[in-house]
């Protein structure tokens, strides 16, 4: 059984999604960061893999989708105190992050923002904060958006008017497991249209600009899982991470792309339980 609760904060609430203790021995519960564009509801594979190691999952809309009041102008460090709040409320003091793509940058900034609090953090097919280090758009296969949101919101909102999905962007392997396996994901990707463009106009922005942290300020254990074949998110990305992150680990998946990366989940489950000792 899931319920759902809005947990307000500055400027309106946040829509979420609570398992409640699975296990009164798990050493924690895991935060879902959703991917750009979803409602924040947990998907069913998620549930399932976290029942059966007897975590407590919890997730939530970022503001704009989902139910969660639009927040124009929102940073991904704002993510830390959305996932604070939402902690209170539900009196969780140990938790874990984990976010898939759109989900990844926030995942991180819970990591870096509420040390308190993260035990460790997982992060999928992520996105790397915006940098003239490498070449941020090399691999994209369509990466009109990003560009657009480099540019400022009105940009990307304009670009949205004629934002067309490219299906080049998926491997086979994408498509084989959004027609099986994560058939749940590409469902609440259709469920979302009906929140409008906002939120997902507002991560492209937010990826863009700065973050609100630095990586470097990260320190606690970070997997990131990257499909080496990713056309959405370049594998590069995942790399120049790894190198600043201090604790970090990198699981490079050599064929998989941006979604089948996600099967993957259970053994990164697995890792956050391994990885439960006190923060330090």
């Amino acid at each position: 059984m899931v319920d759902e609760l809005d947990v307000r904060v500055a400027g309106g609430v946040l829509h979420a999604y609570d398992t409640g203790a699975a296990d009164a021995a798990a050493p924690f519960a895991l935060v879902w960061h959703h991917g750009s564009p979803q409602t924040g509801a947990p998907l069913e594979p998620l549930l399932a893999m976290a029942a059966a190691r007897g975590i407590r999952l919890v997730s939530y809309g970022r503001p704009g989708y989902g139910g969660s009041t639009p927040r124009p102008g929102r940073d991904v460090a704002s993510a830390a105190d959305d996932v604070a709040a939402i902690a209170d409320a539900l009196d969780l003091e140990r938790i874990a992050v984990m976010g898939a793509s759109g989900g990844g940058p926030h995942a991180l900034a819970c990591a870096a923002l509420i040390p308190d609090r993260v035990v460790a953090a997982v992060a999928l097919a992520c996105i790397a904060p915006h940098t003239d280090q490498f070449d941020w758009f090399a691999g994209m296969t369509s990466p009109g958006a990003l560009r657009a949101a480099c540019e400022g919101r009105d940009a990307r909102e304009r670009f949205a008017d004629t934002e067309e999905f490219d299906p080049e962007q998926f491997l086979p392997a994408d498509w084989a497991a959004l027609q099986q396996r994560w058939a749940a994901l590409g469902a609440d990707v259709g469920r979302s249209e009906a929140y409008g463009p906002g939120g997902l106009i507002d991560d492209d922005v937010a990826f863009a600009s700065p973050w609100g942290f630095e990586l470097e300020e990260i320190a606690a254990p970070v997997l990131l899982v990257q499909g080496e074949h990713d056309r959405v998110v370049p594998a590069k990305h995942a790399s120049w991470m790894l190198s600043r992150i201090r604790r970090a680990q990198l699981w490079m998946r050599l064929d998989d792309g941006h979604v089948s990366v996600l099967d993957v989940v259970p053994d990164a489950m697995d890792w956050l339980l391994g990885r439960a000792s006190p923060v330090e």
